[in-house]
């Protein structure tokens, strides 16, 4: 059946309403359609395409909401079953291209679905949660232990997945909790960086409403994902994103989409412009067709395909529900050259069966076997196929992706001078800096930490004649790895403010004090980022560095530290810094 639906986004320009609407009237003609699932058949898998010389065939049948897979180097195939809470152990020793018996459950956790293998670990991912545990010689897996307990509530994107960089780090994506709104935790739609024993981690990139496969070029090392488009916006839009992934970047969302296209209905905060929004935001690379539902993507370095396919990548479409003709229910190629992606384009497709009126599979799990071969989960009949080339290419050991891109990213700003000692802001005058919190060398109160309230704390100093404006920056040199820690950024106080309260906005503009601009900490959200030494170990000191400038400065919001001295540099009439020293004593729960 195809219901069409029309969704009105109004706003009102005039009058009282001038403040919550910027005159905006769309009326978008959306349809919500979804093909009935119909049982796999020995029938119907034989009908799925492929190229000339693959063959596509079940490797195993009857996994119910089989998700995401993993491939150990051994072979061992695991897959998460996110609606039975549980990781699925599936091995093929004869080589025959089928599973050997039936699956073993190797772990229960409610909600199991990222998956990713560093060694003799496998690591899951839940909603909130990251377990590790050791891979016994067996398959099976020793006691799970939680490494992260903390991340953001879901919604409507609740599925994270994981994946292991080229640097060793693990890298966590986090949809978003809507289809387009502002959200409450800066962790939601981004992807993160965390250390392997999960003690740290940071935001990698933002604006990212719903990217679920993400993997890195096996030449160039930099990391690739597929991000979501919004829904109901029409049969066309939003195309589905194909974006290079960079430390600190923004992608959009929930404000910007595609190539440069404004949301009609969202706002951002602060009272930001869409078209300051804009500028922010990075486009996306390559798009396909909307709501086809981009999930697993891997690139392809195993060498028992045709040599033309090195150096792809393929992804999962799972589907679209809201569009008049479906789109996605297959994989895809992303064709590469030069380490850069030319097109999109249909792999393995059939899975959309009877005119596109029903489906037998909805693709979400993609992997390369150790033979070569694709495997790909289907979570809606439960069979996990396996696409293989029939020629006479053997597999190779794939060799990994170059690590210097992502820790070049990664060591940006790092083992550098405080900015108060930085050249860049060299400066004859000297500024007294106070706080009504804590005295210079005095402990912070546990409210301004990220083990409590997270609040910035109050900051005064004295006026400084011909100052324009005034910046603060907040740093921790005790800290490790990265050292200094960027702890806040703001910049353009007016000249007439020499006092910020407690607690101000975590927002990239503020409205009060009018037009601050903050910019991106190192744990990458915009705003202050309170203290979070590890429990135990000596306090360590923050310092809140206030810089007197002679000029408002040019730098967007969300700039980084080395973005706003480059442009303190020369206008700086005088500094001053104050510091609180924090210790955590007892360690958190996770």
């Amino acid at each position: 059946m195809n219901n069409k639906v029309l969704l009105a986004l109004l706003a009102l320009a005039t009058g009282a309403a001038a403040q919550q609407g910027d005159g905006t009237r769309v009326a978008i003609a959306t349809a919500v359609w979804k093909p009935a699932k119909v049982d796999a058949t020995p029938e119907r898998i034989a009908a799925v395409k492929a190229p000339s010389g693959f063959a596509v065939t079940a490797f195993a049948t009857g996994l119910k909401n089989s998700r995401i897979l993993a491939v150990a180097p051994n072979g061992d195939i695991y897959v998460s079953r996110r609606d039975q809470g549980d990781v699925l152990l599936l091995r093929d020793k004869d080589g025959d291209g089928r599973a050997d018996g039936a699956p073993v459950t190797v772990a229960s956790r409610a909600g199991a679905h990222g998956l990713a293998i560093r060694g003799n670990q496998l690591y899951l991912a839940t909603v909130k949660e990251v377990f590790v545990a050791d891979i016994q010689a067996d398959g099976r897996l020793g006691a799970l232990k939680l490494i992260i307990g903390d991340l953001p509530d879901s919604g409507q994107h609740p599925n994270r997945t994981l994946a292991f960089g080229p640097d060793g780090m693990l890298y966590i994506t986090v949809g978003s909790t809507c289809n387009a709104c502002n959200e409450s935790n800066p962790e939601n739609a981004t992807v993160l960086r965390a250390s392997p024993d999960g003690k740290q981690r940071t935001i990698f990139a933002s604006g990212l409403r719903n990217t679920i496969g993400i993997d890195w070029h096996p030449v160039t090392g930099e990391l690739w994902g597929l991000d979501h488009g919004i829904d109901f916006l029409g049969d066309d839009d939003q195309k589905e994103e194909l974006n290079k992934l960079e430390l600190g970047k923004q992608y959009g969302w929930p404000h910007v989409y595609g190539s440069g296209s404004i949301y009609p209905q969202s706002t951002p905060q602060g009272e930001i412009t869409k078209e300051q929004w804009k500028e922010r935001s990075v486009p996306m690379t390559l798009g396909y067709t909307a709501h086809a539902a981009p999930m697993q993507m891997v690139f392809y370095r195993h060498g028992a395909f045709p040599a033309e396919y090195n150096g792809d990548a393929f992804a999962t479409m799972r589907g679209s529900w809201n569009r008049s003709t479906a789109s996605g229910y297959e994989i895809v190629r992303v064709r590469f050259a030069d380490g850069q992606p030319k097109s999109i384009e249909p792999f393995v497709t059939g899975f959309l069966t009877d005119n596109g009126r029903t489906h037998i599979a909805r693709p979400v799990g993609l992997a390369v076997a150790k033979d070569g071969a694709l495997l790909m989960a289907d979570d809606a009949n439960g069979v996990i196929y396996r696409i293989a080339y029939q020629g006479d290419a053997k597999a190779t050991p794939a060799a990994g992706a170059p690590a210097s891109v992502m820790q070049q990213q990664a060591d940006k700003g790092n083992g550098v001078p405080l900015a108060k000692d930085r050249p860049e802001t060299q400066a004859a005058g000297k500024l007294a800096v106070a706080s009504d919190a804590f005295r210079d060398g005095g402990m912070l109160d546990m409210r301004f930490s990220e083990y409590a309230d997270g609040v910035s704390p109050p900051l005064s100093w004295g006026g400084v004649p011909g100052a324009k404006s005034y910046a603060v920056i907040a740093e921790d040199p005790d800290a490790s790895p990265v050292k200094p820690f960027v702890h806040w950024l703001a910049w353009n106080i007016p000249a007439d403010v020499t006092k910020l309260p407690e607690g101000l906005q975590e927002q990239p503009r503020l409205t009060e004090p009018e037009g601050v601009l903050q910019g991106r900490n190192t744990r990458g959200s915009t705003g202050y980022y309170g203290p979070r030494p590890p429990a135990g170990e000596p306090a360590h000191r923050y310092h809140f560095q206030v810089f007197a400038l002679d000029a408002m400065l040019a730098v967007p919001f969300g700039a980084d530290r080395d973005q706003l001295l480059a442009a303190m540099r020369g206008h700086v009439l005088a500094k001053g810094v104050v510091t609180g020293r924090y210790a955590q004593k007892v360690k958190p729960p996770k």
